[in-house]
């Protein structure tokens, strides 16, 4: 996805982002008779304009060190979520928990953190605010004492229905502590008249909807549940005696547990002492899982919703090349979730692929005076073009989605700077018309550019000799799956479930 933009330290970025526009509005930052703008916007505006991931979860029972297994899979996760990381274990005896606003090797920069962390229990969470802003408060996992005990969880996902349930529970007395909608999971369970902690989970997770994949830690039990559509992908793995749960497999890899299957959708798993026993409370209804995972989330060497991500990239991307051919000298790609489908178009097409864009993976902060400003700063952040590959040349760049359109319109405003003669945009997904409500943080309606413009007022608006998106059957007939158990709502504007009114990433913010 053109100018996703990975900083360190994001949560600080965007809320010291946040304290300069409020600043500039009140006036009172001044150079001489002129405002200064903090080179950082140029940085946050470039993470607004797309498309984020979601969150990271991890859970393990039956280890030692659970604490360490489960920060070393947070690690494996930390493309899902950067703005905070936390850990909750449980020797039995006692919870123990530690989480910070920043990424996972920053939160548990000191060992004696994780050997504080006991027990063969624990689990874990990447944060990226989906619903919530990116206050400390609202990092996971969310720890609570109730009637039973305590009880923490970590959630990947976005409830549908959360404001109404949240409006009705604060009229009941309810005090809440997050802007989260995680945390209102939590009230439902401690709410809940049932005899036992997993029958109040399994009354809780009845009451909500949309999308969530969640691991609980009890003081003796895992719980992992998954919604009944299956939007988010939650795998469960053995290590040795143990049993592992993670948003994707290569958190498996890193510590080396396998693959044993999916949590299926709408099951609820306990594992403890007695091994684990599932239970599938929901009514049946169609699946709906994200096509994105596979698109952009997810890491290639992942397996989920039970195919490889690296295949199905792979796929999409020569079937892009046979729906949108071009007669072009070389291909390149806006590094890095872009890559694998590039490969795929270069195999097809036998266009030769090139280096042609280099990514910083170092990025931090700039303090840039107006006076000093350079056009595009934010694109140049990450990106520079390889002269020597671009020069003279028929250039297709593969991207594998267009958001705003913004950040690619300054990549190929690059291009043409560096010598490329003619410039095919390719992309090797639907264009997005509709935003998502199930836990990708994505702009509204009105701006996704797809959702207003047509094919060829987007191209123009790019300025590329052609563009050519990948068509919505040609996407759905990559998988091993049946097309109609994937959510394509971004896609078609057609949602799976009732989206209430007042919904939105800081629909519980606002109200505060």
């Amino acid at each position: 996805m053109s100018g996703f933009l990975q900083i360190k330290n994001v949560s600080n970025l965007r809320l010291q982002a946040q304290q300069n526009v409020l600043t500039q509005a009140e006036g009172s930052i001044k150079f001489g008779s002129r405002s200064y703008i903090n080179g950082v916007e140029d940085a946050c505006q470039m993470i607004e304009n797309l498309i984020h991931e979601e969150c990271g979860i991890f859970g393990i029972y039956g280890a030692k060190k659970a604490a360490e297994l489960t920060y070393l899979g947070l690690y494996a996760l930390q493309h899902r979520g950067q703005e905070g990381a936390g850990i909750v274990s449980s020797n039995g005896e006692r919870i123990h928990q530690h989480k910070g606003s920043k990424e996972v090797n920053e939160v548990f920069f000191h060992k004696d953190i994780l050997n504080k962390l006991k027990g063969n229990l624990a689990i874990g969470h990447n944060r990226y605010s989906t619903t919530g802003a990116s206050s400390s408060v609202n990092v996971q996992p969310l720890l609570i004492k109730y009637k039973k005990g305590d009880l923490a969880v970590a959630h990947n996902g976005n409830l549908t229905n959360s404001y109404s349930l949240r409006i009705a529970m604060e009229k009941e007395g309810s005090i809440f502590q997050t802007t989260s909608d995680s945390e209102i999971i939590l009230h439902l369970v401690a709410r809940s008249k049932k005899d036992n902690v997993e029958e109040m989970i399994q009354d809780a997770l009845l009451k909500v909807k949309g999308a969530f994949s969640l691991v609980f830690c009890t003081m003796d039990s895992l719980v992992a549940a998954r919604d009944p559509h299956g939007f988010r992908p939650l795998a469960l793995g053995r290590l040795k005696d143990a049993w592992v749960v993670a948003s994707e497999t290569c958190a498996f890899d890193i510590i080396g547990a396998k693959y044993e299957r999916d949590i299926q959708p709408g099951e609820i798993a306990v594992i403890n002492r007695n091994g684990i026993k599932s239970y599938f409370p929901f009514k049946s209804v169609r699946h709906a899982f994200c096509i994105f995972e596979f698109i952009y989330f997810a890491r290639p060497d992942s397996i989920i919703f039970g195919d490889n991500v690296d295949k199905i990239r792979r796929r999409l991307g020569r079937q892009l090349a046979k729906e949108k051919p071009v007669n072009a000298d070389i291909v390149i790609s806006v590094p890095d979730s872009s890559n694998t489908a590039t490969l795929g178009y270069c195999e097809e097409s036998g266009i030769k692929y090139e280096v042609g864009l280099i990514r910083n993976h170092y990025i931090g902060r700039t303090f840039i005076e107006p006076e000093q400003k350079i056009r595009d700063l934010d694109a140049r952040i990450k990106f520079n073009p390889v002269r020597g590959v671009l020069k003279d040349k028929k250039v297709v760049i593969v991207d594998d989605s267009i958001v705003r359109g913004t950040t690619s319109k300054k990549l190929i405003k690059m291009l043409r700077a560096a010598g490329a003669t003619e410039v095919h945009f390719r992309v090797s997904s639907p264009p997005i018309i509709s935003p998502c409500f199930y836990g990708i943080d994505m702009p509204t309606k009105e701006e996704l550019v797809a959702s207003s413009k047509s094919v060829d007022q987007i191209r123009k608006y790019l300025d590329v000799n052609t563009l050519g998106y990948l068509s919505l059957p040609g996407m759905l007939s990559m998988h091993s799956l049946d097309g109609r158990d994937f959510c394509v709502a971004c896609f078609s504007g057609k949602y799976p479930t009732k989206i209430e009114a007042n919904s939105g990433k800081y629909i519980l913010e606002n109200r505060c």
